[in-house]
C-alpha cells in the first residue's frame, strides 16, 4: 500500500471519505463562496476550526502554467502588497475547507498564502469515495516534476500579485509534507520550509523517482519537520536517517530540524478529523511561524 494512502486511511473512520455514519459533506462554494467542488470529509464539525476572513482578500484564482489554467485558492492581508508568501500544499483530498482555512491564518499572520489545485489536471479527489480508488486513479499519476513546475508558476504569480518573492516559504500535510520537502530540494528562491508528517521515504516510480531520504544532500532550505511519535504509518527510523542525512549535506540541510511529538498520530494538525491532537497542533503552528521569520520570510 501506498505511503500516503496508508497514513491517510489509518487518520480516517472506517476507512472511507464517504462511509456511511462517519462522514458529511461541505460544500467549498456554500462555505466559502468560490466555485470548488463539495469536500467530502469525516464528520469532526465540532472541533474544525473556522478562521474569520475578515480583513481578507480570499478567494479562488487562476494561475497561468504554460498556458493551462490551475485554480489555486490565495488569502492575503486586503489592500497590501510586498507580502513574504507561503505555498500551502494540501493531504491527498485537495484543496478542501481545512486547506482554505489554513491559508486564512497565514493570511492573518500577514502572509499571501496560496494552495494550488495540484491533482486538478489528473481528476476531482472529492469525487471519490474510496481512498484506494484516490490513490490509484489519481494521486499515483502526479508526477512530480508537474508539481515543482505548478509551485514554480505560482511563486511567479505571487511575485506579480502583491508578493514578495525574496521572502518565500512552504508547508505541506502529509502527502504535502513530502511535496515540502522535495521542493526545498528544487527551489533555489526558497528561503525556508515546513514539512507535517510527510513520508520520508517509498517506493520510486516514473511519477516519483525520488523521496526526501535521496534529497537530504540537495537541500537549498532548511526545513522543520513536524511529526508524531504515534504515527503508525511513518517509522520514526526513517526520521533517524533523514536526520543523518542532512548532517552530511551542505549548511541548509544541516540547518534543518525534526520535532516529533511523542503522543501524536498522523495527521495530527487536521482539525477535521479524528486525529486532531491541539497541544501538537498549536505548537507546530507556532513553530512554524517562528521558524519562517528565523529565516527571513516575515
Amino acid at each position: 500500500m501506498n505511503s500516503d494512502l496508508f497514513e491517510d486511511s489509518q487518520a480516517l473512520l472506517g476507512g472511507k471519505i464517504g462511509a456511511a455514519g462517519t462522514t458529511r459533506r461541505m460544500a467549498m462554494k456554500t462555505a466559502l463562496g468560490v466555485g470548488y467542488a463539495a469536500a467530502a470529509l469525516p464528520i469532526m464539525a465540532q472541533t474544525a476550526i473556522k478562521t474569520p476572513s475578515t480583513g481578507l482578500l480570499a478567494g479562488e484564482v487562476t494561475i497561468d502554467v504554460n498556458g493551462f489554467k490551475m485554480p489555486a485558492y490565495r488569502s492575503a492581508p486586503a489592500g497590501k502588497t510586498g507580502l513574504p508568501v507561503v505555498l500551502v500544499i494540501s493531504e491527498i483530498f485537495g484543496v478542501h475547507e481545512y486547506i482554505a482555512d489554513t491559508t486564512h491564518r497565514l493570511a492573518q499572520a500577514g502572509y499571501l498564502a496560496i494552495a494550488p489545485e495540484l491533482f486538478v489536471r489528473q481528476g476531482d479527489p472529492n469525487e471519490y469515495g474510496e481512498l484506494a480508488k484516490l490513490q490509484s486513479e489519481i494521486i499515483a499519476k502526479v508526477p512530480d516534476a508537474q508539481v515543482m513546475a505548478d509551485l514554480d508558476a505560482c511563486v511567479a504569480w505571487a511575485a506579480a500579485n502583491g508578493g514578495n518573492t525574496d521572502k518565500l516559504a512552504i508547508t505541506g500535510f502529509c502527502w504535502g509534507g513530502r511535496i515540502t520537502w522535495l521542493y526545498a530540494a528544487h527551489q533555489p528562491r526558497l528561503k525556508a520550509g515546513v514539512a507535517w508528517y510527510g513520508r520520508l521515504v517509498g517506493n520510486t516510480s516514473p511519477q516519483t523517482p525520488q523521496h526526501p531520504l535521496a534529497l537530504a544532500g540537495s537541500l537549498k532550505a532548511p526545513v522543520l519537520g513536524l511529526y508524531g511519535g504515534a504515527d503508525t504509518g511513518i517509522p520514526l527510523d526513517t526520521v533517524d536517517k533523514m536526520k543523518a542525512e542532512l548532517a552530511k549535506g551542505p549548511a541548509s540541510a544541516k540547518a534543518s530540524e525534526f520535532v516529533v511529538y511523542p503522543d501524536a498520530p498522523h495527521a495530527f494538525h487536521a482539525d477535521y478529523r479524528p486525529s486532531y491532537r491541539k497541544p501538537a497542533a498549536d505548537d507546530g503552528w507556532q513553530r512554524m511561524l517562528a521558524w519562517f521569520k528565523r529565516f527571513g520570510v516575515a
